[in-house]
């Protein structure tokens, strides 16, 4: 039964939907947290220990990034975005910028980007493509070595959360696209959204830890799962 609200959907995608663009995945069985430890190289009390290891670690994503391509899954979303009649908001955990590459421009990143830079003597943000070192200086404030990549680290509250929880509450359909589903506060979404009263769609190469809690579910590659679901959903499905 289709909802009789004004359409609006929220899309959640993981890293999943980048993999198959070459960007490697943190949490996965071959994911980076198996080969070094987070604590160190993704924490505010790693990065206080030894910053230059942790900005070299996030310099080495940064590069890979580069040299990475959206995937027809990205297309797609950016297709989703421009066509859907609607509210539509793209909620990333991913820190790379290839939604954007695509043309994606309704979405924001919870766990923040790797292009950006923050400032911890005085907040500020601002873009940064370049390698970080322990010398680069704040232009908002002039401050050395105390900038840090603007990605949330573990312990952290991740970003824009009023605005993800507001759209999750009018939500009347919500998709999670290439999600692990242990990572919260986002293996919480489907849940929001089922109260709110949305349809729920996972689609994953496999089974996400949350993946009871969605009504409906898809599997297999993003870049092939994802542009049919959106030549479906856009075809009234």
């Amino acid at each position: 039964m289709k909802s009789s609200r004004p359409p609006s959907l929220v899309i959640l995608t993981g890293a999943g939907v980048s993999v198959e663009s070459g960007i490697p995945q943190f949490r996965n069985r071959h994911g980076l947290w198996t080969h070094v430890d987070y604590r160190a190289l993704a924490t505010p009390e790693g990065f206080a220990h030894n910053p230059a290891r942790v900005l070299d670690f996030y310099n080495e994503r940064r590069r890979a990034m580069g040299r990475a391509h959206p995937n027809a899954a990205h297309h797609a979303l950016a297709r989703l975005e421009a066509d859907f009649k609607g509210d539509f908001l793209l909620v990333t955990q991913n820190i790379d910028d290839l939604h954007e590459a695509a043309g994606s421009r309704k979405l924001v990143h919870m766990h923040g980007e790797l292009a950006s830079a923050l400032c911890e003597a005085c907040g500020g943000r601002c873009r940064w493509p370049r390698d970080m070192t322990v010398n680069s200086v704040c232009p908002a404030c002039g401050a050395t070595g105390r900038m840090r990549p603007d990605v949330v680290w573990f312990g952290e509250v991740p970003y824009h959360m009023d605005l993800i929880q507001a759209r999750l509450a009018s939500a009347t359909l919500f998709v999670a696209i290439g999600t692990s589903g242990n990572v919260y506060p986002a293996a919480q979404f489907v849940n929001d959204a089922r109260r709110a009263g949305a349809r729920t769609i996972e689609l994953n190469l496999e089974p996400s830890l949350s993946s009871d809690d969605f009504s409906e579910a898809l599997y297999g590659p993003a870049t092939e799962l994802v542009p049919a679901f959106v030549d479906r959903l856009l075809a009234g499905d």
